[in-house]
């Protein structure tokens, strides 16, 4: 009997609905027929989240989030995944108000990048999670790698991109080139692979824009949820 899957989206819900159909089609492709996963899932109102992430009120995310993943274990969830990276800045907080396991993105991608020889991956992702500490120490700490990050220009573009379009459902060619300019500007600068450390980035680019090897962290997330659920405990890693 598979555990539950809780997931916290909405952030966008654009990238929340990835993770549903990848959940799904793992689990279909792992049992065959008709299966599917058992998922329980709270989708937030993004602009209530976002108005938090301005104001810098991180505390008041961090609650907000952490209630969602209670309710979610007490209706029967047996672990949870915050359907995002920018606000894994308060994965430590949620994670402690859970009696269940909360699966850590971070944690998932930098595994996949060990497991697979890599070293220096190059991250886009908001602004938050390229620039504040979580992510990249994070990454740091557990596993033996040395990710850099785009220049400050190059950052702000990556950022409006996700806000102001990918997080609205639009994606747009010439923004396609830009994040591969970037992501030849990393390769120049010594990456060997590329993180796609937002949720929402693996609707504007994949594999095959890439000269790098691409790690779409919100398809790792999706599959680590599945491995938890379905008892390879091996192959996810759980805060």
């Amino acid at each position: 009997m598979s555990e539950i899957i809780g997931l916290i989206g909405g952030m966008s819900w654009e990238s929340t609905a990835t993770y549903y159909k990848a959940i799904n089609e793992i689990v279909r492709a792992r049992r065959g027929g008709l299966a599917s996963a058992e998922i329980l899932l709270h989708s937030v109102d993004f602009e209530s989240i976002v108005a938090l992430q301005k104001a810098g009120d991180w505390d008041g995310a961090a609650d907000r989030l952490a209630d969602i993943g209670r309710r979610l274990a007490g209706a029967g969830a047996g672990c949870v995944l915050i359907c995002t990276n920018t606000m894994h800045l308060v994965a430590d907080r949620v994670a402690a108000a859970l009696d269940v396991p909360l699966i850590h993105i971070v944690d998932v991608t930098g595994a996949a990048l060990v497991a697979a020889g890599r070293r220096r991956p190059l991250l886009l992702a908001t602004r938050y999670t390229m620039e504040h500490g979580f992510y990249l120490d994070r990454l740091k700490a557990r596993f033996p790698l040395d990710p850099i990050v785009p220049d400050a220009a190059d950052r702000g573009r990556i950022h409006d991109v996700i806000f102001d379009e990918l997080c609205c459902g639009t994606v747009r060619a010439a923004s396609r080139a830009a994040y591969v300019e970037i992501i030849e500007k990393g390769r120049a600068a010594g990456a060997d692979s590329v993180i796609l450390g937002c949720t929402e980035i693996g609707l504007l680019i994949g594999q095959e824009h890439s000269a790098l090897p691409i790690y779409d962290s919100t398809l790792l997330h999706a599959a680590a949820a599945v491995a938890f659920a379905e008892g390879d405990a091996g192959l996810a890693s759980a805060a």
